[in-house]
Order: structure tokens, then sequence, then C-alpha cells
């Protein structure tokens, strides 16, 4: 059975394996962070969210001394990882005093990112107004309208460079209108990782963690979470997962090769880039659904399959990923729609493949 974060230790001695026997059997374990029971606003309720260990998918499949946690980032108030960097540069935002009484929050998204700020600019009382492109999945627009956000639509076969490139136009033609937090280059999106996923991480596994995956859009994830986990443990593996095409179906994603490369991203900061293609990833979210009983969005199926691919090439570790969202937002999109032909045998089918690797 999976189980989450607050049993990570399989016994008390494997709290800290390093210390003396004596040592380890008297240690307690460490209090988990845990959500708080109230808050005064909906900033309070971001971050802090579980990691759950995937155990019924990999099942025969990685090596005994291997274990893979997925930090489930569908439970922040927005329903993604994206609350939090669009927090923090909110939060450094008003404090620079460059958003302010007056100014209206513009930037670019493929969709996660314009919910967070959608939702957090109607906690603050502040307009926002997003540019995604057009085939974005119906859900996230509703979501977005819903929050009383404006949309510009940009062409779909752009993808996120031509949302991006029409919000630099309509900064152009009304530059004091404005506030763009500019996720794909500002530092406030790696830093809000560096505050909080990264101690996350580092205290729910007790620090055993030894490999952090994540799949990379903006790149804040990877470059802000690693920074810190580098920081307590210099031999952390820290490695990125990208779409293995340029015409790729894995939304919200950057193949780097093909795209305009974000402000924030230092690939030389990376241990390892991993491909994903976009029909994995599907089986994988199917997958996940049918073992673990967790429903993600397509770039979880591409971690997933990241982390697998890592665990079945070391003998011992503790493998920590992102899964960015869950899958609610995308029953609409091409993710779904070969979800009728799915069987149970086509399951078997998939595991079986990865344990021929």
């Amino acid at each position: 059975m999976a189980t989450a974060s607050q049993s990570f230790p399989r016994s008390p001695a494997d709290a800290n394996p390093g210390a003396p026997a004596g040592v380890r059997d008297s240690m307690a374990p460490e209090r988990e962070i845990v959500p708080v029971g109230r808050a005064d606003s909906v900033l309070d309720l971001v971050g802090n969210t579980p990691l759950l260990e995937i155990t019924r998918l990999t099942a025969g499949l990685i090596p005994a001394g291997v274990r893979i946690f997925a930090k489930l980032e569908g439970f922040n108030p927005g329903g993604s990882v994206k609350d939090r960097p669009a927090r923090k540069m909110l939060e450094v935002g008003i404090a620079e005093g460059k958003l302010k009484p007056g100014k209206v929050i513009l930037d670019s998204t493929s969709g996660n990112t314009g919910i967070a700020l959608a939702m957090l600019g109607a906690t603050l009382g502040y307009p926002v107004e997003l540019v995604m492109p057009s085939n974005v999945s119906r859900e996230r627009k509703k979501i977005v309208e819903a929050y009383g956000a404006k949309i510009h639509y940009s062409d779909p076969m752009e993808g996120s460079d031509g949302a991006i490139i029409m919000c630099r136009q309509l900064i152009e033609q009304n530059p004091g209108r404005y506030f763009k937090p500019d996720q794909y280059n500002n530092e406030a999106n790696a830093l809000a990782h560096f505050e909080t996923t990264g101690p996350e991480i580092w205290r729910q596994t007790r620090g055993q963690v030894t490999h952090f995956v994540a799949a990379i859009g903006t790149g804040g994830t990877v470059m802000g979470t690693g920074r810190f986990l580098k920081l307590k443990n210099s031999a952390v593996r820290v490695i990125a997962v990208e779409p293995d095409d340029a015409m790729h179906g894995l939304e919200g994603l950057k193949h780097m090769a093909s795209s305009i490369v974000p402000g924030i991203y230092h690939e030389q900061e990376l241990d390892d880039k991993i491909p994903a293609g976009t029909e994995e990833a599907y089986e994988m979210v199917y997958a996940l659904g049918q073992t673990e009983g967790i429903l993600v969005g397509q770039s979880s199926g591409a971690a997933m399959i990241a982390a697998l691919k890592v665990a079945q090439s070391i003998r011992e570790g503790t493998i920590v990923t992102v899964f960015c969202d869950f899958g609610d937002k995308y029953l609409s999109t091409n993710l779904w729609i070969g979800w009728h032909q799915w069987r149970r045998e086509r399951l078997q089918q998939v595991i079986a493949k990865w344990r021929m690797k």
C-alpha cells in the first residue's frame, strides 16, 4: 500500500542510518510539518503538501533498496505547484513597490500559474489579466474566469512561446497599466521553491533524499528545490524531465532546444536531464490512477517515467519527484481521448514493459 510521508522511516533505525545502533534506536522521529488548521487567508494555505510513497505501481520494478516518493502539489489551494511561485512573485512585487493599487497583474501562462495568479489576485484585491494559448483545457479556462480574471487567447500553434510574445505586446501598448510577475525570468519563482519545496522535502524524508526529479516548464521547481537540496547535501542528484520532441502533447512543459529558454533556467546546475514521450506519459497517468488511486496531469506522468528510469539505474536511494497537479483539469483534453480503449490488460502490458527494462 502507498504510505504518507508521516511514516517515512521504516523503523526507528532508519531515521538516521549513519548513527550507532544505540543512538538510532533512542531517536524520536522528527515532528512532521502539517497544513495549518486555521488560516486568515488563502495565502497561508500554500505549501506543506504531502509526500506519497509510490509502492503498488513500482512493486517488482525497482530494487528493494530504492524508494520513490511524489510531492502531491495538487493539494495547494489553487490545485498546483504554481501556487508557490505565484505567491512569492506577488509578495516581492508588493514589497518592492512594483505591484500597488491601480496596477493590473498580467502574465503569460499555460494554465496553472494563471489559476494561481487569478486566485491570489482576487484574495489581494488586484485585477488579473492572463495570456493563454487558446487550446488550454476548458477546465482551466473556466477556473480562471471563476476567479474574475480576464483572458487574452494566443495562437494555439505557438504554444507557451506565443503567449509570451503576446504578453510582451500588451505591455508595450500600455506599459504603465500592468505588473508582470514574469514567471519565466523572475528569480522569485525559483526562490519560492528554495524557501518552501526544498525544505519540506528535506524534512519529510528526514534528509534521506538522494535524487530529486522534476519536469521543466519555467524551470523554477527544479532550480530552486535543487539548490536547497544541494546546499543540504551536495551529493543529491538533481534531474530535470522534458518532452522528447518539440511537437509534444505535455501541456505546461518545455522542450528547451526548440523553445524560448526561461531566464531562470540554468541547465549547468543539473546533474542530468531525461526525455519523456507524450504517449508513455499518458499511459503512466492511467497506470497511476489504476494502481495508486491518484489522478494526475500529464506532466506528473512524465515525472514518474523519469523517476522509474532513475530507480532502475541505482541499487539504493530515495527518489523524490513532483506531481505538479491533479488530473481533473485535463478531462476534456487529448490526455483522455484514448481512455475508453484502456483496459486492465493494457495496464499489465505497461508494467511488463517496465519489467523488461
